[in-house]
Order: C-alpha cells, then sequence, then structure tokens
C-alpha cells in the first residue's frame, strides 16, 4: 500500500483483490471495510450503496485493462491482425489473472454504470476492438462494429470456458494460443 493512497482508493484496491479471491458474490461493503481496516461503515463515506463501490473496481478494473493494452500494442508495429492477437493475449491474461474483477467488469446490468461513467472507460477499449478489425478485414460486409461484437462475444465465451476448465476438458488443450488463432481466423479468414 502505497503512503498517500487514500481511503477511497485503498476501498477500491481492496474490493478489487476480494473480488479476485472471492468472486462477486463474495464481496460485501463489510468484508472489504474489514480488509482496508476501517470500521464497516467507513466505506459509506464514499460508496453510498454496495453497487457504487463495485462500480467503482470495474471502472479501475477497465482503466487497468486499458492501460495494459495500450502498453502492448506500443510495442506491436504494423499489421493490425498482430495487434489483434496481442490485444486477444492482453484480454485473456487480464481475465486469468484478474478473474473477479473481469467478471464483474461485464455486469452493466448490476453496475450503476451512469452514475460513475462506466462506459466512459469500457467503450474506448471496444472502439479500439472494432478500428482494429476494420484494418484487419477491410470488407464492408459486415460492419466492423458487428465482427467486432461477434469476436468480442467469442473472447468472451472462450475465457468464461477457460476459466471454468470447460475447454481443456473438451479440447485437451493445455494453453489457450490455439483457440485464439482459431477465434481470430473464423472472423478475421485466414491469416495472410
Amino acid at each position: 500500500m502505497q503512503a498517500e493512497e487514500g481511503l477511497r482508493e485503498r476501498l477500491i484496491r481492496v474490493g478489487g483483490e476480494l473480488l479476485d479471491t472471492e468472486g462477486p458474490s463474495g464481496v460485501s461493503l463489510r468484508e472489504i471495510a474489514r480488509h482496508a481496516g476501517v470500521s464497516h461503515g467507513a466505506p459509506r463515506r464514499y460508496f453510498p450503496t454496495h453497487l457504487e463501490l463495485l462500480s467503482a473496481i470495474a471502472r479501475e478494473g477497465f482503466t487497468d485493462l486499458a492501460t495494459r493494452v495500450n502498453s502492448t500494442l506500443a510495442g506491436v508495429a504494423g499489421d493490425p491482425r498482430d495487434r489483434l492477437a496481442a490485444l486477444a493475449r492482453v484480454y485473456l491474461d487480464f481475465a486469468a489473472t484478474r478473474r473477479g474483477r473481469y467478471e464483474l467488469m461485464f455486469r452493466h446490468d448490476l453496475l450503476e454504470s451512469g452514475h460513475l461513467r462506466l462506459r466512459d472507460t469500457s467503450l474506448p477499449l471496444f472502439r479500439l476492438l472494432t478500428d482494429l478489425v476494420a484494418q484487419a478485414r477491410p470488407e464492408p460486409e459486415p460492419p466492423a462494429q458487428v465482427v467486432a461484437g461477434a469476436l468480442w462475444a467469442n473472447l468472451h465465451g472462450l475465457v468464461q470456458l477457460w476459466n471454468w476448465g470447460s475447454l481443456t476438458l473438451a479440447t485437451g488443450a493445455t494453453d489457450p494460443g490455439a483457440l485464439l488463432d482459431a477465434t481470430l481466423t473464423a472472423h478475421l479468414g485466414p491469416a495472410a
């Protein structure tokens, strides 16, 4: 913990750590407060509801994911398909290492995303995905946004089935790399 870390930031950090170990259903304001070393009422100063704290944790998760994606893409020059593959690997890695946050981040039905502007951090990642898809497959039909949505849904399914162990059981795969390659080929066509 950084010395200058404020209580709000500490609650978000501790909440995210608990999400990664306990999952969304095992995290309450009281539990976050206990792990942050504050009274059970202290989080309410910053987060009047549990959903507001979860939304703040999700927002931080999207910021973290975007930082990881941008850092990785800065080192991948040129080919949009290579950049898409790098983005997808970061996405898979994030989902594996920040599993609870990842599960929470895409639950817009649960989160009070309008109040804390969660979409301001989530939609730029989708726009980046859409832009890369448009560059990788310039065909106008179906539109890049539709292909990006299908690719994202496929990646999300790949993540979930991988995390649950279903794909390893069904395919015998010990690494999701071949599945990721097949996913990109299915949505973008064969690599040149």
